[in-house]
């Protein structure tokens, strides 16, 4: 399926989310969004010019919040760019990695954004970083008004299952090493660009363990 930008940009700018000075850069901020959804679902061009309607494009600083706990997620975010955790605080202070987000993934906290309650983890930007945000009405619409849009969704939600899944038996059945090599399949931008304590806390591993298997793999 080809997409035209120019039925977009006129009802953008009808709606007020853009003048003319930022018409260009908001067709770059969805560039990647609008590749990676009509690759997964039928969307026509009427049904994407209402997702673009309906979103907000908001940039991060490195080390900036979108989520601090006790707070309740009310917006569906996808990661234009740069990249993003999700943790949490344990009884002593000690912060752990649940998972990364990066370029064309989503980052939520499922709970606190499907439930409306306070979230007991914590989002922050590692990079600067771009996001396109949904509230939680708007997308409850969007679903409810367009089908294949609720059936991404669907599929999305249960994929997430799945990976939430696959996480917990690799915690429990994989070596160190293994979770290791994993995780640099998954997240191949992330690995040098954060630091190794973050890492080594969502592989649940110390940082001198992380560190001793990076050297064993360099002299490989």
């Amino acid at each position: 399926m080809t997409y035209s930008m120019k039925p977009i940009l006129p009802l953008c700018q009808s709606f007020g989310i853009l003048n003319n000075n930022k018409l260009f850069t908001f067709g770059l901020m969805f560039e990647i969004f609008d590749k990676y959804l009509l690759e997964l679902a039928n969307i026509n061009e009427e049904e994407l010019a209402a997702i673009h309607a309906s979103a907000k494009i908001k940039h991060f600083r490195k080390w900036q919040s979108l989520l601090h706990d006790g707070e309740i997620l009310r917006s569906m975010c996808f990661i234009s760019s740069g990249c993003f955790r999700l943790f949490r605080y344990d009884q002593h202070g000690n912060d752990h990695t649940v998972r990364f987000g990066v370029e064309n993934w989503w980052m939520n906290e499922p709970e606190s954004f499907n439930n409306g309650m306070p979230s007991r983890y914590n989002i922050e930007a590692l990079a600067t970083s771009t996001l396109i945000i949904w509230n939680k009405a708007d997308l409850l619409e969007l679903q409810a008004s367009i089908p294949s849009f609720k059936h991404f969704f669907n599929c999305l939600n249960s994929r997430a299952l799945e990976a939430a899944h696959d996480r917990i038996f690799n915690l429990i059945s994989a070596s160190a090493e293994e979770r290791y090599v994993q995780f640099q399949k998954t997240y191949p931008k992330v690995f040098n660009s954060v630091p190794l304590h973050m890492v080594a806390s969502y592989l649940g591993i110390s940082r001198e363990t992380l560190s001793r298997i990076r050297r064993d793999y360099s002299h490989r």
